[in-house]
């Protein structure tokens, strides 16, 4: 496990805990930084750039459906898990891997920073994106919406606007994280413990209370 001491605004350091990536998130951290170093070095490769304009398109979109992209959301045969008896629909790690490699493209959009970051857990980031917005209490109601979730299309919903905040702040997620968390909370039954555990990386990270917040207006374990 990795730990990690980070500023409260309110007293000293404290430690936080980051969660472990399982081997999909291994896979998609890889990709996205490898896409990442590309599309920000010095002199930006062209190819990198043009696939994430091509990436962000595919937003909520069924993975497959730009053959151009195979290198950035393919899945390696043993990760893909069990297949739908037809085979007609994505497995659950294949629509978690292309997801995470879309979102990042969106967060990545106008962005010299890296917006890919080591063990930035969602919740993480959401504290964080409190701490440095104008209007906090947005910030909140828009996460809680994607914490009552009910729906797999309805959490991406909810992800895109949130995603979006944090592109305006410059705040990182670990896109590997994220696609673990995505392949978790495709299944029905274990959807609560994802969102519970991106409301407990949030409460430890102390979020600003509304007394902090400007006038203007869920255990870290692998879930595995």
């Amino acid at each position: 496990m990795t730990t990690a001491v980070e500023a409260d605004p309110a007293g000293p350091p404290h430690k936080v805990r980051y969660r472990r990536r399982r081997e999909l998130g291994e896979h998609v951290a890889r990709t996205v930084g490898r896409l990442q170093a590309r599309a920000l070095s010095t002199v930006p490769q062209p190819e990198a750039v043009s696939a994430l304009a091509r990436l962000r398109r595919g937003i909520g979109r069924t993975p497959g459906f730009d053959f151009t992209l195979e290198r950035y959301v393919q899945v390696p045969e043993h990760l893909l898990g069990r297949r739908p008896a037809d085979d007609t629909e994505p497995t659950d790690a294949e629509q978690a891997a292309h997801d995470a490699v879309t979102l990042y493209a969106l967060h990545q959009q106008s962005r010299r920073e890296r917006m890919h970051a080591d063990g930035r857990g969602l919740g993480h980031a959401m504290a964080d994106l409190i701490r440095r917005s104008a209007g906090p209490d947005g910030v909140r109601r828009r996460f809680a919406a994607l914490g009552t979730a009910s729906t797999y299309p309805e959490s991406i919903y909810h992800l895109r606007s949130l995603i979006t905040m944090l592109r305006e702040h410059q705040i990182p997620v670990d896109y590997g994280l994220l696609a673990d968390d995505l392949q978790t909370l495709r299944q029905p039954d274990r959807r609560p413990k994802i969102q519970a555990i991106w409301g407990r990386e949030f409460f430890r990270s102390r979020p600003s209370t509304d007394a902090d917040a400007p006038n203007t207006d869920n255990s870290e374990e692998d879930p595995s």
